[in-house]
């Protein structure tokens, strides 16, 4: 089972956030904001509290998100996975054995197509559709690619939560620190 049956992946866009992260009941997580300098050493204190961390290579300041960079990442930080919208960035990922999730972002009928084209493309171990408010289109996505969906963006309740799950999301992620406590309480 994907994330180890894990339903909520928390997302830190601050040193705060994963700090709370790491802390957590949560084994996997998302880091989302960071600088190229900090990387080996906050994948190193997330390893000795055994989590697991999705690094978004599109986020990390001082370092380009291109295939040399995805190279860099998997073969020096190693992380559990990597998240980018780039094409480059999923195929190296996918060649370094490193999990590759694609954001792709819902913007209109015709991002979507971009999409759908893209994802044939990476063929990636996971799709995170943004904003992962759109149920209806979690499921097509899903029913589509046979590619497993993690939604994100614009989810504030457990209620949304719940929807996109219910849609065939394997997974939500959130910064939303009062999500992540009350799912975090099932895993404690």
């Amino acid at each position: 089972m994907p994330f180890q049956g894990q339903r909520i992946l928390p997302a830190a866009k601050s040193m705060k956030q994963f700090e709370a992260m790491i802390e957590g009941p949560y084994r996997y997580g998302v880091m989302l904001d960071t600088h190229i300098a900090q990387l080996q050493s906050l994948l190193d204190e997330a390893r000795r509290r055994d989590k697991q961390i999705l690094l978004h290579a599109d986020l990390i300041q001082g370092l380009k998100n291109d295939e040399y960079a995805a190279e860099y990442l998997c073969q020096h930080i190693r992380p559990a996975g990597l998240i980018s919208t780039r094409a480059s960035v999923i195929q190296k990922a996918k060649q370094k054995g490193i999990t590759a999730i694609q954001r792709i972002f819902l913007l209109d009928t015709n991002a979507l197509q971009k999409s759908y084209h893209l994802l044939t493309k990476t063929q990636p171990d996971f799709i995170e559709v943004l904003p992962g408010i759109i149920p209806h289109i979690i499921t097509e996505v899903s029913d589509r690619t046979g590619i497993p969906i993690i939604a994100g963006g614009l989810i504030r309740s457990a209620n949304e939560v719940e929807l996109a799950l219910q849609a065939g999301a394997t997974a939500v992620t959130t910064s939303n620190t009062d999500l992540i406590r009350h799912f975090g309480e099932s895993l404690t």
